[in-house]
């Protein structure tokens, strides 16, 4: 049996991922404040309230992400006042978000295949 030749080994080139079809647990989380209309700052306090603290977003990263999602259309702003900015989800960005639930859902359910029921290795 010959043994398997990645694409990097036969010189193509890799085909690159589309932007957000997976997405971190920040952008999970931003997206999902985002269910009502916020804030950066209103953002900034609700993931570590939502996660127990296990989840956090600095403000560059966050308004990063807000300006990429906005971009790709999975986010609209609202309003404006000053220097802020409110934000909402759009039926994509929605729908976006439901895919994640969906794909993270699918992990765990493969892991208790894996390990049974009670998800203990």
């Amino acid at each position: 049996m010959k043994p398997a030749i990645s694409n990097i080994e036969k010189g193509a080139r890799p085909v690159p991922r589309e932007k957000f079809s997976t997405l971190t647990e920040q952008m999970f989380y931003i997206l999902l404040c985002l269910r009502e209309e916020c804030c950066g700052i209103d953002i900034l306090d609700r993931v570590p309230a939502m996660t127990g603290g296990r989840v956090s977003v600095g403000s560059g990263t966050l308004y990063n992400l807000l300006e990429q999602f906005c971009g790709a259309g999975m986010i609209r702003e609202t309003r404006t006042e000053g220097r802020k900015r409110s934000y909402l989800l759009t039926d994509y960005g929605r729908r976006r978000l439901a895919q994640e639930y969906q794909r993270i859902q699918a992990q765990a359910e493969d892991y208790r295949r894996a390990f049974g029921e009670e998800g203990e290795p």
